[in-house]
C-alpha cells in the first residue's frame, strides 16, 4: 500500500463495473443515514426524548408510554368542560374539542409507531446489516488486491534480479 502511494508499485484496477456498485452502495448508505436522522427527528422532535428512546432500545426495554401534546392538551379540554359543566356552550365545545384533541394525539401516536416500524427499521436493517456486509466484503476485496499487488512486485524485482545475475 504505501509503495501504491509512493508510486513505486503497480495497483491493480478493480473491474469499473464493481467500483460503480461500490460508489453506488456507498452512496446509499449516505443518503440513508441522513433520511433516518432527519424522519425521526421529525417523529420525536424533541432530543432528550429520542436520546431516552435510544437507551431504552438498546437496553432492550420498552420505553415508558408518555402522553403527547395533543392528548395532552384534549385531556386539560375534557376536565375544564367538565368542570364548567356539559351543559353549557363553552363546556360542551370544549368536550367536543377535547375528545377531538385527544383522536388527533392518537392517530399521531399511531403515525410514529408505523413509521418507525414500516419505514425505519427497513432502513436501519440495511445499514446494520446489508451495508455492514458490503463493508467487510470491501476491505476482504481490498486487502487481497494488495496482496495481489506485492506478489506480482516481488516476482517482477525477482525476475530483474534473475536478469541482472545471468
Amino acid at each position: 500500500f504505501t509503495e501504491e502511494k509512493l508510486g513505486q508499485a503497480e495497483k491493480t484496477e478493480l473491474d469499473a463495473h464493481l467500483e460503480n456498485l461500490l460508489s453506488k452502495a456507498e452512496c446509499t448508505k449516505i443518503w440513508t443515514e441522513k433520511i433516518m436522522k432527519q424522519t425521526e427527528v421529525l417523529l420525536q422532535p424533541n432530543p432528550n426524548a429520542r436520546i431516552e428512546e435510544f437507551v431504552y432500545e438498546k437496553l432492550d426495554r420498552k420505553a415508558p408510554s408518555r402522553i403527547n401534546n395533543p392528548e395532552l392538551l384534549g385531556q386539560y379540554m375534557i376536565d375544564a368542560g367538565t368542570e364548567f359543566g356539559p351543559g353549557t356552550a363553552y363546556g360542551n365545545a370544549l368536550i367536543k374539542c377535547g375528545e377531538t384533541q385527544k383522536r388527533i394525539g392518537t392517530a399521531d401516536r399511531e403515525l410514529i409507531q408505523t413509521s418507525a416500524l414500516n419505514f425505519l427499521t427497513p432502513l436501519r436493517n440495511f445499514i446494520e446489516g446489508d451495508y455492514k456486509t458490503i463493508a467487510k466484503e470491501r476491505k476482504l476485496l481490498q486487502n487481497k488486491r494488495l496482496d495481489l499487488d506485492a506478489a506480482k512486485t516481488r516476482l517482477k524485482k525477482a525476475k530483474a534480479a534473475e536478469t541482472r545475475a545471468s
